[in-house]
C-alpha cells in the first residue's frame, strides 16, 4: 500500500527568522491524521536566517538527527559538544535521560537549510550521547547509503531505535532498489528534485508511506536527493 503526502499538505510556520515545514504534528501544527509514521515522529524542514537560531532548550528520550542541506548549523549542548554541522554531515543526538542544546546559524548573509528528524527510541533513560559523521556525495550517488542504524552498520551513526535511515542522490539513468520486510513500514521523503518511487512521481518535499510492500524501486531522478526510513511495525 502506497500513500502519497505532497509537500503542500505539510504544516507550515513562518516565524520570520525561522520558516519550517512540518511533515507531522509539531508545535502549533496539529493534525490527528499525521502524528508520525511508525516510530518516526518528526521531520521538520527548517530554514534559519543568518545570525538566528534556537536558544538552549531540553529534550528527553528521543533520537534526534540533523541533516544539513545548505549553510552550516552550529550546535552546542550540555554534554560539552560544540560543533559545526556542514552539508553532507549527519548528526545524531540521543537525548536519553535529558540533554540541553542550542542550534544557531552563524553564517553571515546565508540561510541554513536543514532537516530535523526525531525517531522514538527503543530504550529510555540512557545517558545522552552525540555522534557526527560525514557522508561524501560520491557515497550517495546512484545508491542508498545507510547513514543511521541501530548497529552502526557500514559506518553509519548509531541510533537507539528500531529504524534505519538511508540517503541517496539520483539523476538521469541512476536507479536503486531495496528489499523491504512487508511487516515493517517504509517512509520515503524527497528532499529535493524529482524522483519516481515504486511508480509514483515525487517532487521536492513530497513523501511516500509504504506498508505491506516487499520492494522499493527508485528511478528517473532529476537532481533528486532522497531519504528512506525503514521503521518498526
Amino acid at each position: 500500500m502506497l500513500t502519497l503526502r505532497t509537500s503542500g499538505e505539510r504544516g507550515y510556520a513562518d516565524h520570520g527568522w525561522l520558516k519550517s515545514f512540518h511533515s507531522f504534528s509539531f508545535a502549533g501544527y496539529y493534525d490527528p491524521e499525521h502524528m508520525g509514521f511508525g516510530n518516526l515522529r518528526v521531520i521538520n524542514e527548517d530554514r534559519i536566517a543568518a545570525g538566528r537560531g534556537f536558544g538552549t532548550h531540553s529534550h528527553q528520550n528521543m533520537e534526534i538527527i540533523s541533516y544539513v542541506l545548505s549553510g552550516e548549523l552550529a550546535h552546542k549542548d550540555s554534554m560539552g559538544n560544540v560543533k559545526g554541522i556542514p552539508p553532507g554531515d549527519v548528526q545524531r543526538m540521543s537525548a536519553g535521560s535529558g540533554v540541553q542544546h542550542s542550534e544557531f546559524n552563524h553564517a553571515e548573509g546565508q540561510t541554513t537549510h536543514f532537516l530535523q528528524i526525531w525517531i522514538e527510541p527503543n530504550v529510555t533513560g540512557i545517558a545522552p550521547g552525540y555522534e557526527q559523521k560525514t557522508f561524501a556525495e560520491a557515497e550517495k550517488r546512484g545508491t542508498l547509503r545507510l547513514v543511521a542504524s541501530p548497529d552502526a552498520a557500514q559506518g553509519s551513526v548509531l541510533i537507539h531505535a528500531d529504524a534505519r535511515l538511508y540517503a541517496g542522490l539520483f539523476d538521469g539513468a541512476e536507479s536503486a532498489a531495496l528489499a523491504l520486510d512487508p511487516e515493517r513500514k517504509t517512509y520515503v521523503h524527497l528532499v529535493r528534485g524529482q524522483l519516481e518511487v515504486n511508480g509514483q512521481v515525487l517532487r521536492t518535499g513530497d513523501a511516500l508511506a509504504l506498508q505491506s510492500e516487499s520492494r522499493l524501486k527508485l528511478s528517473k531522478g532529476q537532481a533528486a536527493e532522497v531519504l528512506v526510513f525503514d521503521l518498526a511495525p
